[in-house]
């Protein structure tokens, strides 16, 4: 007598998607400092999968390097960063007050594994390992066609200005 096991695979980010109509209302970001399109992937309170579409007229390129473009590891770190304040502010049941800002007060054990280049679509990973008073820590990872870009710990913190 054979058995067959099966397993149930991990769960999928679920939820709804936010296009880029969506992300700038949660975000305060514009061009050309704003690096997330689209959310394809979320999970209140838990996790965001987002994609960023890297262009050869993205600003940086003509400087980084002229001969051969590289996305800026600091500008894939922003990305990651964005994608994690979406995560908090779609986690809230109310909108995000306009004066309700994000900024990075820790970026730890920063990994930069591959080389992002025009035309490579950039896969935002972020899970909230944990928050505590405004003070938000992720664990964060771009990805480019399944391979990892980059991986870093980021610790945030939310401010209401004024």
């Amino acid at each position: 007598m054979t058995t067959t096991t099966t397993t149930t695979p991990a769960p999928a980010v679920q939820g709804r998607i936010m296009d880029i109509h969506e992300i700038l209302k949660k975000l305060p970001h514009r061009y050309p400092i704003l690096l997330v399109d689209r959310v394809v992937g979320f999970e209140k309170n838990t996790r965001i999968r987002a994609l960023k579409n890297v262009t050869i007229n993205e600003p940086y390129f003509s400087g980084h390097f002229p001969h051969r473009p590289v996305m800026p590891g600091v500008m894939i770190l922003e990305a990651l960063a964005q994608a994690s304040a979406l995560l908090c502010f779609a986690s809230w049941d109310t909108e995000r007050d306009p004066n309700t800002v994000v900024y990075f007060a820790g970026i730890d054990g920063a990994r930069f594994k591959r080389p992002v280049e025009p035309g490579d679509q950039l896969f935002l990973e972020s899970t909230i390992d944990r928050h505590k008073s405004g003070i938000y820590k992720f664990s964060a990872r771009a990805t480019v066609d399944g391979e990892t870009a980059a991986e870093a710990s980021l610790m945030c913190t939310m401010r209401t200005l004024g």
